[in-house]
């Protein structure tokens, strides 16, 4: 029993619990991982994809537009998840979804996680490809998604020790490639030449980068339950997204204007060789163990609502990342810029709910404050004038003219909410026992399952 115990301690990471106070870090140690996240071989492309379409001014104010989207987000949500010790899809029960529509919310965001997975491990299989062509696309997709998911399989900690040697690795030869190419180009005329490519509006190109991170930040929680104080969160995405942005994506930008590209792999390997394949790596395993990690929590959540069943978050890592790294085999890739303008107007709304129900509408937050260390005895089904709200902000994003389409839903969706809230719109349909999970006496440590399996 006491080896099941640890075992699932180190496996499962409170995945429908609060996180206790003893399992929580310090502030640099989930920052590395919210820079590591945001820093990633994503933002390549993404500036990649900007940069073509934009000239070097608009695709700056892109950057500064999305940033300001993101980090918004993120410290909404973000200090919910610190104060509560909760992931994305539990608390959104107590946050405006209830039971059902928080598993929805669950299903959808664990969706598009699987499907950054497959982009992540497709932009990596392609550079491995071409430098190491002794195995097909498909099958360094399959690798590396494996690689991924045996890191997450154990956790938290596993995470972080894999941030402390991908970060630096990442930044210091991706820092080495970019600077290596632009001293071939005059930086004055690059500023100031149109797109290489065809013209991305800049509401278009701020929607790109919001929708390109905006499941990230929805999704903080899911990190920052394991932050010790709310000033902790402010500080870790102030800088992890700040300089995320504007060091990897401005980079990218520079380099589709330097060499006329939007491909990440023909930019990332133009003058790097071999260590163009470790920054792709690098890259790769940082953004892909969170999108992979908070994918788990996702379908561990909605198996437990849906199906009442709880099956162990290591597990569900297992199947998760095998299912994605056929995802990524099977060349998702060709869709990433469609995927991102429906995550740019689909997802900001769950975060503006969340916000708008737990700071200005709370009706329930002193249930769910006033239960910890333990989950709230009672849960809402379903919260029909939530939906809604949620389904209305994406048609307003959809059809207004004007704006940006990401910042357009998000506003909507917090005044929509408020406004019902206040006259009474916002109840739930009827409420539920909750199964309180046992408490875990231990933090979620690696070596104890380490320790334990020998």
């Amino acid at each position: 029993m006491a080896k099941m115990v640890t075992e699932d301690a180190g496996n499962d990471d409170y995945a429908l619990e609060r996180v206790p106070k003893d399992a929580r870090y310090g502030w640099g140690t989930v920052a590395l991982q919210r820079f590591g996240q945001v820093s990633a071989l994503s933002q390549f492309l993404l500036g990649a994809a900007i940069g073509f379409g934009m000239s070097f001014w608009d695709a700056l104010l892109a950057l500064l537009l999305g940033s300001v989207i993101l980090e918004i987000v993120a410290i909404m949500t973000g200090i919910i998840g610190q104060r509560e010790g909760l992931s994305t899809s539990v608390l959104a029960r107590w946050t405006g979804f209830g039971k059902y529509g928080a598993s929805l919310i669950a299903l959808l965001i664990s969706l598009s996680l699987i499907g950054w997975f497959g982009v992540q491990s497709g932009v990596a299989a392609n550079g491995l490809v071409d430098l190491m062509p002794a195995l097909p696309a498909w099958a360094w997709s399959l690798i590396i998604g494996l690689a991924v998911t045996v890191i997450v399989v154990y956790g938290f900690k596993s995470m972080a020790w894999t941030a402390y040697i991908t970060v630096p690795a990442f930044l210091l030869l991706a820092g080495w490639s970019v600077f290596s190419e632009l001293q071939r180009h005059d930086i004055s005329r690059l500023i100031n030449e149109e797109p290489p490519g065809p013209t991305i509006s800049l509401a278009a190109g701020a929607t790109l980068v919001a929708g390109g991170f905006i499941a990230g930040m929805v999704i903080t929680p899911d990190m920052t339950r394991f932050n010790r104080k709310a000033s902790d969160v402010v500080k870790q995405t102030l800088i992890g997204v700040t300089l995320g942005e504007f060091t990897v994506a401005l980079a990218g930008i520079l380099l589709a204007h330097a060499l006329k590209t939007n491909d990440i792999i023909a930019i990332v390997t133009s003058s790097s060789g071999f260590i163009g394949t470790i920054i792709i790596v690098a890259g790769t395993l940082k953004m892909n163990d969170w999108n992979l990690y908070s994918a788990s929590l996702g379908v561990v959540n909605f198996i437990e609502t849906v199906f009442h069943k709880r099956v162990g978050r290591g597990t569900v890592t297992v199947v998760v990342g095998v299912f994605g790294s056929v995802v990524a085999a099977a060349g998702i890739l060709d869709y990433f810029v469609g995927f991102l303008i429906v995550l740019g107007v689909v997802f900001p709304p769950v975060a503006g709910i969340m916000a708008a129900e737990y700071y200005v509408v709370k009706k329930w937050r002193a249930e769910l404050s006033g239960s910890a260390p333990s989950l709230p005895r009672k849960e809402p089904t379903w919260v029909i004038g939530t939906l809604v709200v949620w389904a209305a902000a994406v048609l307003i994003a959809v059809v207004l003219p004007w704006g940006v389409p990401s910042v357009n839903s998000l506003v909507a969706s917090v005044v929509l909410y408020i406004l019902a809230g206040k006259l009474g719109l916002i109840k739930g349909t009827s409420e539920h026992n909750v199964t309180q999970p046992p408490l875990h006496e231990d933090p979620p440590l690696l070596e104890n399952v380490v320790k334990e399996t020998k």
